[in-house]
């Protein structure tokens, strides 16, 4: 049934994939099932993906409020506990480079709460899951709900000896991270240095991996100024160019929607901020 009500949801079996944390053929199994046991089609399949049947969309809405009202009371049931765990899910980069600094203020205001952080690809979806915070890089949603904190402004770093050794950045290896494989053609495009090969040099699954092979002097890699601060104010990393831009994107708080907030949420996200 979750694994419909996901489906539904997002008319996408590999959507509700991801956030189940399962395989597209998971959730391809457990409807079929689902149908089997309903004796009626809930999805029509095709080469351009999914659709749902008139008899799938006939329950939509009422799986949707029956697992939101679920998510509701085991909230309620878990914020029974005086000083209940704040829940934080953030991008892998944010948590691991960006949150550590600013967690410690927040928790020196509340040292009678534990602080958790789960580091997510993707933005988990508050009304439905127990986390009181998410934290990302991307475009927010004009809602009351998502805070912007700064804008995504990027810049090539590298380390001060590789600067020293070499003074183009046509002559350096181009590091990538794999969540921003555009970035150095976004740069560029947007500053107007050319670059000959923007997409060659050595892809990371995390950026903070490509950062510290950044300060290993492995190449130069595409700072984003928000997550690259600390490396820059210690001369772990140094500038490699003159030119940033804004990609468009922000560093940004997600909050529950009123009704499901913490006592605590927004004082949390002001000492973020």
């Amino acid at each position: 049934m979750r694994a419909f009500e996901a489906a539904a949801r997002h008319v996408s079996f590999v959507a509700a994939a991801d956030e189940l944390n399962v395989t597209p053929g998971a959730i391809s199994q457990h409807i079929k099932t689902l149908e089997s046991w309903a004796g009626a089609p809930l999805f029509r399949r095709n080469a351009q993906g999914v659709a749902l049947t008139k008899a799938g969309a006939s329950l939509e809405t009422s799986f949707t409020s029956a697992f939101d009202g679920l998510a509701d009371a085991t909230r309620a049931l878990r914020n029974l506990k005086p000083n209940a765990d704040f829940h934080i899910a953030a991008l892998p980069s944010v948590a691991q480079l960006w949150l550590p600094k600013k967690l410690s203020k927040v928790r020196a205001r509340f040292p009678e709460i534990n602080f958790s952080v789960t580091a997510m690809e993707h933005p988990p979806s508050l009304s439905r899951e127990l986390f009181d915070l998410a934290i990302f890089i991307g475009v927010p949603e004009q809602a009351d709900t998502q805070i912007p904190i700064c804008a995504d402004e990027i810049v090539p770093v590298c380390s001060p000896a590789l600067l020293g050794r070499v003074d183009t950045l046509d002559s350096m290896t181009l590091l990538h991270d794999q969540t921003w494989a555009d970035d150095w053609s976004i740069w560029s495009k947007a500053t107007g240095v050319p670059l000959s090969e923007p997409q060659s040099g050595p892809h990371y699954s995390l950026y903070s991996l490509a950062v510290e092979e950044a300060k290993a002097g492995a190449g130069a890699l595409m700072g984003h100024l928000c997550l690259v601060e600390d490396a820059l104010v210690n001369n772990a990393l140094k500038p490699a160019s003159d030119h940033s831009c804004n990609t468009g994107r922000f560093l940004f708080c997600q909050v529950p929607e009123p009704s499901k907030q913490r006592a605590e949420t927004h004082q949390v996200v002001s000492l973020l901020s």
